[in-house]
């Protein structure tokens, strides 16, 4: 399993995750309108100095999903942590090894602190995985979002340079 800057040749496989209701009943965003034009301008646009959107390839090259870094504050240190998976790679660990290698780059490469993330309150099996790749937990922010009409919370987690373990 390895990280790679997103590819043209990824997009197929990105609308799949997109597509696919399982998966994007968990995200703030809608994702049932992309096309496969605009995610290749997505990929186009996915790595500068503030994004970093990476592939979670498996050794033979096939995307596996999306871990990103974004928001990325110099100054202060930090950044947002994403992650999508493709259903065929849900459960097979490779989430948790590519989180572990975004994590190493952002603290040790990168030179952050902090990364966080925030998840739907209503989404347990990923809080669960948050917290067992050593996110912390700390607050929620009520009826922050309106997602099809219904006003959702929002969990935020972080993890800090110094309580991550290589």
């Amino acid at each position: 399993m390895k990280l790679r800057p997103l590819q043209i040749k990824d997009a197929e496989g990105m609308l799949e995750w997109m597509h696919n209701p399982d998966i994007a009943k968990n995200f703030r965003f809608n994702t049932s309108g992309q096309t496969l034009d605009k995610v290749k301008n997505f990929i186009e646009n996915s790595f500068d100095e503030e994004t970093k959107h990476y592939a979670v390839a498996n050794e033979n090259d096939e995307y596996l999903g999306t871990i990103s870094l974004k928001a990325i504050n110099r100054e202060d240190k930090t950044a947002e942590y994403a992650i999508s998976m493709r259903a065929c790679a849900i459960g097979t660990g490779a989430a948790a090894i590519a989180t572990r290698e975004l994590l190493k780059k952002a603290f040790y490469e990168m030179e952050l602190n902090r990364v966080y993330l925030n998840v739907l309150s209503d989404n347990v099996r990923a809080q669960k995985f948050y917290e067992k790749m050593g996110f912390t937990y700390e607050g929620e922010f009520k009826q922050h979002i309106c997602k099809n009409g219904e006003f959702k919370d929002l969990k935020w987690y972080a993890i800090l340079k110094e309580n991550f373990e290589v």
